[in-house]
């Protein structure tokens, strides 16, 4: 869920699970966005392409029964998906609307939620799930807003969907994906200059790329990764360990 062009985050993992021989089913959330991921979609030899606005109950219900109707199983769940209205993010936190919040907070997080819930009767013993996250929910990132706010919520269900789901045997856990040019990433400023700074400070001496996230995602989807749950897995060339 997420995949908004072939330079998305959620298209980098997409594209690697079906490298790998993953069978897909992609998800958009309005008929204006079909024109987009619909050639993601024969690119990468998803068996669907399916609406889902995830503002709506009955629209994850729906999208959920159609999975069912092609597979008995889901083994793995990628939820991609964030939004803030764009003047929420650019300015000064202390103005944020109750719009701008409660809009951040259900498309952001509460997404997660309500779509791990409706999936849970096809996610058997040993699938996983998979969200992303930024630094931003951690410590203050300028011009990132109510984002920031709305990715450590995410953070913290995730760690709270680990242990309600564990005992099924369904694993959790988040990517927290280094600055990356992407549509989303555009509307905040200053991504050029934090690129820039990751490039001379960060261990790694370099920024991250779709290839860097797309294998840590495999990792966590994988059996290989089938002791971790509810955890926060840094992909940003060892940025978040320094101090300035």
């Amino acid at each position: 869920m997420g995949v908004a062009n072939n330079y998305s985050i959620a298209y980098g993992i997409a594209k690697a699970l079906a490298d790998n021989g993953a069978e897909l089913i992609l998800s958009y959330a309005s008929p204006v966005l079909l024109k987009r991921v619909l050639p993601i979609a024969e690119e990468l030899g998803a068996k669907h392409c399916l609406e889902c606005d995830v503002s709506k109950d009955y629209s994850i219900r729906e999208m959920i029964s159609q999975v069912s109707r092609v597979w008995d199983r889901i083994d793995f769940f990628v939820h991609s998906i964030a939004y803030a209205p764009k003047d929420e993010l650019n300015a000064p936190f202390h103005e944020c609307s109750r719009h701008g919040f409660l809009t951040a907070m259900d498309i952001s997080v509460y997404s997660l939620v309500a779509c791990l819930r409706e999936a849970r009767p096809l996610m058997k013993d040993g699938a996983s799930a998979l969200t992303l996250t930024y630094y931003g929910g951690e410590k203050v990132v300028p011009h990132y807003g109510v984002m920031g706010v709305a990715k450590a919520a995410l953070e913290s269900s995730v760690r709270y969907l680990a242990h309600s789901l564990g005992e099924s045997g369904i694993r959790v856990n988040a990517l927290s994906a280094g600055p990356i040019k992407t549509l989303s990433s555009a509307v905040i400023g200053g991504i050029g200059n934090m690129q820039k700074k990751i490039e001379k400070s960060a261990p790694l001496v370099r920024n991250i790329t779709l290839d860097d996230i797309a294998k840590t995602a495999m990792y966590l989807l994988s059996d290989y990764a089938s002791g971790v749950t509810g955890e926060t897995v840094y992909v940003d060339a060892g940025m978040n360990i320094m101090a300035y």
